[in-house]
């Protein structure tokens, strides 16, 4: 081996006469540089993306809510979310009520969510209420005299035009019954509070109230839609969901993050898959590359070669040093690709160099997470391709009958 890799070697250093050769092996490093560094930087787009949506989603949302489907109501909630709290992997649990509604502010209306929440046990299960870009939490525990308090996202309170005191109309279509129609419900809130919890579907659609000022609004009594779980492995969260069901009793369901997000995941992975298959064609175009190297060093070194084999080199040392110079090709090309790629990467995830526009993506500008993992099997595959590239010449070079070549020198 020590032979074949010392020829190997020598053969990658050009000579003048062989010029047409050094420019294809530039060529060819080049083209599995560019295919690993591009393989590298799309895979940690896609990382950097499932990695933040997943981030924020679990920070803005419960990992599983408890439902009854039958009566969109759970009566006495309190009780039923401190029995389930003792539930191995329950880390913490919190009533809530949701309804869609519109808030309007002079001229200007939406179609928001409105949360009742217990804020004190709403903080142990998402953090958006913890990311107040103004105002106070504690402003949800606050009573005013013509107003329930309210906690809004900035993208809402920039569409409205409104900020932390002002005074806006909530209207429930859940209104009153008449002999003649049925009239909407509403009632004004103040606003406590303004949130940036960086996911532009939550800081547009959603605000948050208290408990008690939602089943005002919405006319129930000691009333909650959904309870709220917060566990300590999110992966488990299908066996903690059964765990919960079985407790819960007849009529309840539960879904999942996982359940509640399965479009978005599965979105993301089949698109990383796609992103492998199409610049993984880079890495496939200079595998040809090596190959043609090869195959003309072949016939460019044939005379060598018959005098190595006269002098009693074997055709496996033959093979190995063409094999041998085709994988060094493959892997100076992996590693600057890995180099570059690891490097870019890292750069435009520091710097944030491109940005996005959050209302299309939920995000404000490209994010990009490198995995160890991703490289190795990165330069696993280039390496192969770039192996099974040399295959055929190299058998070609150790199949040469010196005899025959040298008959006529």
């Amino acid at each position: 081996m020590r032979f074949s890799f010392f020829v190997a070697l020598r053969y990658l250093k050009a000579k003048r006469r062989q010029s047409v050769i050094s420019i294809i092996t530039v060529i060819s490093v080049l083209g599995v540089m560019a295919g690993v560094c591009a393989l590298v930087v799309a895979l940690a787009i896609n990382n950097g993306f499932r990695q933040s949506l997943e981030q924020r989603l679990l920070g803005a949302t419960a990992n599983i809510d408890l439902l009854h489907p039958a009566d969109n109501a759970i009566p006495d909630y309190d009780r039923l979310a401190n029995r389930l709290s003792h539930l191995p992997h329950v880390v913490a649990t919190a009533p809530a009520l949701y309804e869609e509604v519109l808030i309007s502010s002079h001229s200007r209306a939406e179609g928001i969510v409105l949360k009742g929440v217990d804020p004190a046990r709403e903080v142990h299960i998402g953090d958006i209420l913890r990311h107040l870009q103004s105002g106070s939490l504690n402003g949800l525990t606050e009573t005013f005299p013509d107003a329930d308090p309210l906690v809004i996202g900035t993208e809402l309170a920039q569409d409205l035009g409104v900020s932390v005191g002002d005074t806006v109309l909530i209207t429930s279509p859940q209104g009153y019954m008449t002999p003649f129609e049925i009239v909407p419900k509403y009632r004004h809130f103040r606003i406590v509070g303004i949130f940036n919890s960086g996911f532009y579907d939550f800081d547009a659609t959603w605000t948050f109230t208290s408990l008690g000022a939602a089943q005002r609004l919405f006319d129930l009594t000691n009333v909650a839609s959904v309870i709220e779980f917060k566990i300590d492995n999110i992966d488990r969260a299908p066996q903690v969901a059964a765990a919960i069901r079985k407790a819960a009793g007849r009529g309840f369901d539960t879904t999942t993050w996982m359940e509640q997000n399965h479009s978005l995941f599965s979105a993301l992975h089949l698109e990383r898959l796609v992103t492998f298959l199409t610049v993984s064609l880079i890495v496939l175009v200079a595998a040809l590359n090596i190959f043609i190297t090869l195959a003309m060093m072949v016939m460019e070194k044939n005379r060598e070669i018959a005098v190595l084999m006269s002098m009693g080199a074997r055709k496996r040392q033959v093979w190995g040093l063409f094999t041998l110079h085709g994988v060094m090709i493959g892997a100076l090309g992996t590693a600057l690709g890995l180099a570059l790629g690891y490097s870019v990467s890292g750069l435009a995830n520091h710097f944030r160099l491109f940005h996005i526009p959050p209302d299309v993506y939920a995000l404000s500008y490209v994010p990009f997470l490198s995995r160890a993992t991703d490289g190795v099997w990165i330069a696993a595959m280039a390496l192969g391709v770039s192996f099974l590239a040399t295959l055929y010449p190299s058998l070609s070079a150790a199949r040469l009958q010196p005899t025959e070549i040298l008959r006529y020198e």
